[in-house]
C-alpha cells in the first residue's frame, strides 16, 4: 500500500463551486441506467439509477464515484428494484461546496436524496466512506433507512477505536493520517495523471486485479477540479475532531443502535480494514445482523467479484426473515 506523508494538521476549505462542465464527460458513463441530478440539503447531487421497486440507494467510497456500483445497478433492477447511485457530496457529478464534509452532515444528503426521490424509505448499500455513511444515516435516520448493507467498512465508533488503539488497523489505515496535511495530499492524487490514485486502487485489491480500463476511468475522475480535495475533506474531518466537541457529540450519537436489519461484507483479504476492525461491528445492531467474510477479496469486493457480491446482496434484500 502507499504510504502518504503523515505529517501537518487539517486542510482548508475548497472554494466553493459547482461540479465543472467537463465532469460531465467523465462522469456520465453510458449504459442501461438513466443520470439526472436531484436537489437534497442545500446542493445538487448526480445520481445514475436503473429499474423499478422498492428503493435502494448505493453509496460509493474513496477514491471512487457512483461507477463503482454499475454491476449492482444492473443486478438489483433485473431483481426487481429502483437501484440508484448517488456521488457523494464534492465527488463525481455532485457539488463541490465548500464546506459541509462532516459524517452528520453527509448522512443528511443522503438521506435528503431518499426524499427527494420521493420515497418513504430506502435500503442503504455503503461501501468504504460510503459504508460509514449509511451506518450514521441509519443511526440517525432510521425512519428513512429500511435496511443496511456496509461492505469494507467497521461501524464509525469501531474505526475510530481500532485506529486509535490497534497499531496494526491504524498502520493499514495510514492514509488516513497523511490525509492530515493540507493540501500536499490532494495534489499527489492527482500528480502524474493520477498514478498514486490508481495505486491504491491497485494495492487495496485483492488477487482478482482491476483492469486498466477500470483503473483509468476513476483516474480521470478524481482529477475533475476539487474532487481529490473534497474526497478527503470527511477523512480530515473524521480525525481533527477526535478531541473537539463536535467530534465527542457525533461519537456519543453513534451509542445510538441501529434498529434495522443490517448485512456485513468484508472482504478477508482487505489490507485497509482489518477483519478484527470490522467484525465487532455487530454489537451496534439491535437488529438482525449477518456477517460476510468474501474470501479472497480484497477491500473492493463488489468490484473483484460483482457476481458473488450481487447474490449475497440480492438475496439478503428478498429475504423476507433475514435474522433466521
Amino acid at each position: 500500500m502507499t504510504a502518504l506523508d503523515t505529517n501537518g494538521s487539517s486542510g482548508t476549505p475548497a472554494p466553493p463551486a459547482a461540479a465543472p462542465a467537463s465532469a460531465q464527460s467523465v462522469v456520465h458513463i453510458d449504459g442501461p441506467w438513466t443520470h439526472r441530478d436531484v436537489a437534497a440539503n442545500g446542493a445538487r447531487f448526480h445520481i445514475a439509477e436503473l429499474g423499478e421497486g422498492p428503493l435502494v440507494l448505493l453509496l460509493h467510497g474513496f477514491p471512487q464515484f457512483w461507477w463503482t456500483w454499475r454491476h449492482q445497478l444492473t443486478a438489483l433492477a433485473e431483481a426487481g428494484y429502483r437501484a440508484v447511485a448517488m456521488d457523494l457530496r464534492g465527488v463525481g457529478g455532485s457539488d463541490r461546496t465548500p464546506r459541509g464534509y462532516d459524517p452528520a452532515n453527509l448522512a443528511l444528503d443522503i438521506t435528503g436524496v431518499v426524499r427527494s426521490l420521493g420515497e418513504p424509505d430506502a435500503a442503504l448499500v455503503g461501501h468504504d466512506l460510503g459504508g460509514y455513511l449509511a451506518w450514521t444515516a441509519a443511526a440517525m435516520r432510521p425512519k428513512l433507512v429500511r435496511r443496511l448493507v456496509v461492505s469494507s467498512m467497521p461501524h464509525p465508533r469501531r474505526w475510530r477505536s481500532a485506529m486509535l488503539s490497534d497499531f496494526a488497523q491504524s498502520k493499514a489505515g495510514s492514509y488516513v493520517w497523511g490525509f492530515q496535511r493540507p493540501w500536499v495530499p490532494e495534489r499527489q492524487l492527482v500528480a502524474d495523471d493520477a498514478a498514486l490514485t490508481g495505486r491504491l486502487i491497485r494495492d487495496w485489491s485483492g488477487p482478482r486485479q482491476p483492469d486498466d480500463k477500470t483503473v483509468d476511468t476513476y483516474r480521470r475522475a478524481i482529477q475533475i477540479p476539487s474532487t481529490a480535495h473534497c474526497s478527503i475533506e470527511p477523512y480530515r474531518w473524521m480525525v481533527r475532531s477526535m478531541a473537539r466537541p463536535d467530534g465527542l457529540q457525533f461519537n456519543r450519537r453513534m451509542k445510538t443502535p441501529v434498529r434495522v436489519p443490517t448485512l456485513h461484507l468484508h472482504g478477508s483479504l482487505d489490507p485497509v480494514m482489518r477483519t478484527r476492525s470490522a467484525a465487532g461491528s455487530g454489537s451496534y445492531v439491535d437488529a438482525p445482523y449477518q456477517w460476510r467474510l468474501l474470501e479472497g477479496l480484497g477491500h473492493f469486493p463488489h468490484e473483484e467479484d460483482p457476481g458473488a457480491f450481487s447474490a449475497e446482496l440480492v438475496n439478503w434484500l428478498k429475504d423476507p426473515e433475514p435474522d433466521r
